[in-house]
Parts: C-alpha cells; structure tokens; sequence
C-alpha cells in the first residue's frame, strides 16, 4: 500500500497539533496539581469526553473489532453488560467519596480508606497494569505501521533491515507521546482525547457505512455468518453454545459484575478524567455524560470486525484472455497469510521473527487485531483512508498517553512521595512526575513484545484486569459500604485475590492454546472454550477470594473510629443533595436515563 500526499498531509496535521497542544501547554504546568490533577478545574463535558476516550485506546478500536471477529456480536456484552451499569454507578455512588476525600490517586483513596500497606500494593499493581496497558497500545500501532508498509520506502532508502520496522514504530509512537505528556501532563492528555474522540467518529462511521453496504446491509452481514455470531444473547446459558465460549454465569458475575465494574469504578486510568473536573457536582456527571456516546460505539468498533470476517477470504487467481490473437495470464498474487485466513482477517506472522504462527493443534493462527485495519484498507480511498488511519493512531496514542499519565501520577504520589524521598518541595515532585514519564514509556516498549503472542488485545488486556481491577473491586465494595472493613482485611484480602487469580491462571489453560503466557504453567486441570471466558471466571476466583479473605480478617481485627470514616464510607456519609437543580439536570435522572439506553441495546442486539 501506498499512501498518497493527501494520506500523509492529514496525519502530519494531527501528529503537529497533538505536539502543538503539548507546548502551548506547558506555560501552565507551574505546580504537581497543575500537571498530574489539571488543576481540578476543567468542565464535565471535556472531562466526559475524556472518561470515554481514556478507555478509547487501542483495546478499544482494534480490540473490540478483533474481538468482534473472533466472537461475533457477543462482543457488545462489553457495552450493555460490562460498561454502562458500571459508569452509572461509579457516577451515583462512587464519585462523591473520590472527589469529596479530595485524593489525589486510587491508591491515596486507599490509604485514606484504610492503611498506607494497602496503598502501597495497588500502588505497585496498578502501576505493573498500566505498563502493560500502554505497551499493548505501542504493539498496536507498531503492527499497524507494519502492516501498511508506511516506512518501507524509508528503510529501503537507508539500506536497513525491514524486521526492525516493528521495533522502529514502537520507539516513533512512544517518543510522540513522551514529548507531548512530558510538557502538558494530564490536562494535555485530556485535550488529545477528546481530539481523539471525533477523529474516531468521523473515521469509523464512514467504514461501517460502507461495509454495510457492501455486503448487503445487515441482513446481508446475518447471511454471511454463522448464526451464533449475530446473536448477543443466543446460546449464553451453556458454554459449548456459543462463540465467546463463555456461560451466563461467567458472562453476568465476570463479565458484567467484577471486571466491568472493577475497571469503570477503580481503574485510576479513568477515574483520574472526572477528578480533573471542576466540582463534585461534575465529577458525578463525568461518567453518566460518558455512557451515552459509549452507547453507540459498538456500532463503530464491533461491526467492522463481523464484516471483515463475513467478506470472502482472497486467494491468487489466474485469468486468461485473448488480445489481439495473443493469449495473456493475468495473475493477482494474494500473500500466503492473506490466503489462509479468513475474510479480511490474515494468518498471524510474529511480527519480530517473521515466522508463521500456529496454535496447539498446528493450525495457522488468525491475526484477528487485523479486522479493523484491513477494513480500512479495503474500503477507503487516498485521503478517506488518511482519516481513517489516523483515527487509529490517534486512539493508540490516546491509550498509551492515559495509561502514562495515570502511572506518573500514581509513582509520583504514591511511591516515590510516599516511600523515597518525603517532604520535597512542590517543585521537586513536578520534576519526579516529568522523570517518571519517561520511565514509564520505556517500560512500556519492553511490555509491548508481551503481546505478540496473542491474537486479540482484548484478550490480554482483561488478563491483566482479572489479575488487578478484579480483586480490587471487592476491597472497594467493602470499604466504601461497610464500615466494618479493617486495613489488615483489605491488604489480605489483596493479597488473596491476586494469588487466586495467578493459581487459576496456572491452572487452567484455553482449547488450542499452548501452555505459557495464555495459562498452564503450573499443571492443566481443565480447559476454556476461549481465552476470553478464562479470563472472567479467573475474575470471578480473585473478587471472591479477595472478599471473603478481607470479611474474616476484619471481623478478627479492630476497625478505625466512626469519625474517621467520614466521606470515607457511605453510611457516615451525607450525600450531595441536587433539590436546587432541574430535575433533567440531576445525576438520578441521567443515570435512569443512560440504563434505558443500555436496555435498548442489548434488546437491540438480542
């Protein structure tokens, strides 16, 4: 493929504007607030507009399609089930005790909560996850350069080897987002979501229009798929049913209860957008104004992966004609992954080695993060596809970029304020924060090799979360609504959670994978239709053994006075009353609302 100057006009635009933000910014990062908090003084659409896209990453736009290729439209459970119940309630429930405690991390919340040990785990956890989330976002968009061949004209040129294309696009992309993270901090980050957020609009609608009326509508998608794969709800009751391989227990409690709400209402990544508003008032709106466009985006994300798989897989043809008496071959060559995949999605090539990928039994592995961009391949013409492309760089940046500012945040605060240097100056910790920026990129590119070995992002990514946002939402269910819960029960209960998540994952291992990184490294006692329904009973085993762990070692340790548990835990805690507000403008109402719309689609797609 190659880009024309229309395709490369428009990403440099938006390369030069991301970095423009950055500078224009860094006149006001005068102190550690201004730079890790935004000041608290944003407004709640921007900071709604920034909830959504923080989660907008490269799990999102190429992980939601991969996973709408592998799985079919139980894909959008992420949406009705796993999201939206969650964003209303961290809004309702949760927010005033984030924003009302005045803290300035998840983990100081913690602290606050409960003791400094307990802070000082999630710390370290959630800043292993954010690595990983951020590497995964640079494996993206390195996979994606690959693959359009944007640099071979370049490593041509300077005689480089074309294998260190992969690697050369990680440190591009990582640089980007250092340099513009570096000089505005958060309220920089923020900004480039909510520019990555109409990018994305305006570069995926066009790509689910056209691919729609491509393949006939969507009766025309329904004919071309198995029938599992256009149903939400067919086939849920027994795992063996269905694509996801996936139970109503495992999909409900898993999905829909602990990973869900254990990313939505304790992943600082997002949280820290709506602690960046301007009043507790907005910060409880933050989450409900940013369910209602994540209620669209299955339509954009999900179903350029059904269509890439429903399109006819390629093979090289031959076809032989007459001109003028002479008889002409015409050849069209189709790469051998292209031809031993399906539809638009290719056989998997380890993108450092070059090799083919096999799972278990021998067979070629399908690269299904290709779904989306195939799509735009396939469908966009010179400067459409420039759009469309860059909307994709956009999100990966945007993921890697939230991910980063959330971990210097967390390091600055809650490590290296707390535990290696105590009592520094304002300045000095600015400076730490800027430090540990560049620390977290480089641990970043060492994690984005950790994805290789996967076909679908999304299925790494909710690994991660099963090991770390899944047991922490039980120690927050517990803080935040039982008065009870003591320091000891939660940091055991930490400890007990993530251990179970581990033995589980050593444990157990999915058909037709090997055993490694995907599970199995201890002794395989039993076997998942998928990854993906490993991962949510791997959640279900870490929030339950978090919770009753925490339960009993709270009822035999003593529990922290009543006075200080205010604006800590609910029952000793006022809420915010909006009697003065319109009622459409009251959180309820939203909130009633937004739950509705959730309704709608998963009625929609049952």
């Amino acid at each position: 493929m190659n880009l024309t100057r229309v395709d490369w006009l428009i990403m440099l635009l938006y390369f030069a504007f991301v970095l423009g933000i950055g500078f224009a910014l860094k006149r006001f990062m005068k102190t550690s607030k201004d730079f890790f908090q935004a000041g608290r003084a944003l407004p709640a659409w921007i900071c709604g507009l920034a909830f959504i896209s923080a989660n907008l990453g490269a799990q999102e736009v190429i992980g939601m399609g991969a996973s709408g290729a592998k799985y079919g439209l139980e894909t959008a459970h992420f949406y009705g089930i796993g999201a939206i119940p969650a964003m209303v309630f961290v809004g309702i429930f949760m927010m005033p005790f984030y924003y009302g405690s005045k803290a300035r991390s998840v983990p100081e919340f913690l602290r606050l909560r409960f003791d400094e040990k307990t802070r000082g785990l999630n710390a370290c956890t959630f800043a292993v996850m954010t690595v990983f989330s951020s590497g995964i976002s640079m494996y993206a968009m390195a996979r994606l350069i690959q693959a359009l061949h944007i640099f071979d004209a370049l490593f041509r040129a300077l005689h480089w080897n074309p294998d260190g294309i992969f690697t050369f696009a990680i440190v591009l992309s990582a640089l980007i987002v250092l340099l513009y993270i570096f000089l505005g901090g958060l309220t920089s980050a923020i900004y480039n979501e909510v520019l990555q957020f109409f990018l994305i609009v305006a570069g995926f609608l066009p790509l689910v229009l056209l691919g729609l009326r491509n393949i006939g509508g969507w009766h025309g998608l329904k004919a071309s798929l198995p029938a599992a794969y256009m149903h939400e709800w067919k086939g849920v009751m027994h795992a063996s049913t269905n694509p996801m391989g996936v139970d109503i227990i495992g999909l409900g409690m898993g999905l829909g209860f602990v990973l869900g709400a254990g990313y939505w209402c304790t992943d600082f990544l997002v949280i820290q957008t709506a602690m960046a508003s301007h009043n507790m008032e907005a910060s409880r709106r933050v989450p409900l104004i940013a369910a209602v466009p994540k209620m669209v985006f299955p339509f954009l994300v999900i179903l350029p992966g059904l269509i890439a798989i429903a399109l006819p897989t390629p093979h090289t043809t031959i076809a032989i004609s007459q001109v003028n008496g002479a008889i002409v071959h015409d050849i069209s060559i189709v790469p051998p992954e292209a031809a031993e995949g399906r539809g638009l999605i290719p056989a998997k090539i380890n993108p450092v080695t070059g090799k083919p990928m096999l799972d278990a039994s021998g067979q070629p592995l399908l690269d299904y993060d290709m779904a989306t961009p195939n799509m735009l391949l396939h469908y966009f013409p010179t400067g459409i596809l420039g759009l469309g492309l860059t909307a994709l760089l956009a999100s990966f940046m945007s993921g890697m970029a939230g991910n980063v500012t959330a971990f210097n945040t967390v390091f600055t605060y809650d490590l290296y304020q707390s535990y290696i240097h105590k009592g520094a100056s304002d300045r000095h910790y600015l400076a730490v924060g800027r430090w540990a920026t560049i620390g977290g990129i480089l641990f970043s590119i060492a994690t984005a090799y950790a994805a290789i070995n996967f076909n679908n992002i999304m299925d790494t990514l909710q690994l991660v979360f099963s090991f770390v946002n899944a047991p922490l939402f039980a120690t927050f269910l517990l803080g935040m609504f039982w008065k009870r819960a003591t320091g000891h029960g939660a940091f055991s209960g930490l400890i007990a959670g993530t251990a179970a998540a581990m033995v589980h994952h050593g444990l157990t291992l999915p058909i037709e994978a090997h055993s490694g990184i995907h599970g199995g490294w201890i002794h395989v006692i039993h076997h998942y239709p998928s990854d993906m329904a490993q991962n949510f009973w791997g959640a279900i085993f870490a929030f339950s053994a978090n919770f009753v762990v925490a339960v009993i070692v709270s009822l035999l340790t003593r529990p922290r006075p009543d006075e200080e548990l205010v604006e800590l835990v609910r029952s000793l805690t006022p809420m915010p009353s909006h009697a003065h507000l319109p009622w459409w403008k009251r959180p309820g109402t939203l909130a009633i609302a937004v739950l509705l719309g959730a309704i709608a689609i998963n009625i929609f797609f049952a």
